[in-house]
């Protein structure tokens, strides 16, 4: 995966990546959000789910200590980042002020 998710956030495209757990309720709160934002935005976006107890070495990079923790780059670097649960509205607006 290490490999893999150094060439997604190198895109043109920004890319949201949500850094959850399969434990977390509000990791499941979040999920159907991201949903909406993806068919919302289309093609603008690329939005990347990481299970940090699979990838604790990418977790641990990006020092994401809670979960649901939200990062979105463009080119390789991280334009954004916040924990917890966000809207649906929230969400584009952030994506969109940074595209």
């Amino acid at each position: 995966m290490k490999s893999s998710f150094s060439k997604i956030i190198e895109s043109e495209i920004p890319v949201l990546v949500d850094f959850y757990a399969d434990w977390c309720g509000p990791c499941k709160m979040l999920a159907p959000i991201l949903k909406q934002v993806k068919v919302e935005m289309g093609e603008a976006i690329k939005i990347v789910k990481i299970d940090v107890d699979k990838n604790q070495s990418i977790a641990a990079k990006y020092q994401v200590r809670g979960v649901p923790t939200m990062l979105l780059f463009k080119k390789g670097k991280q334009l954004w980042r916040q924990s917890g649960v966000l809207q649906k509205n929230d969400l584009i607006q952030i994506v969109k002020s940074h595209a």
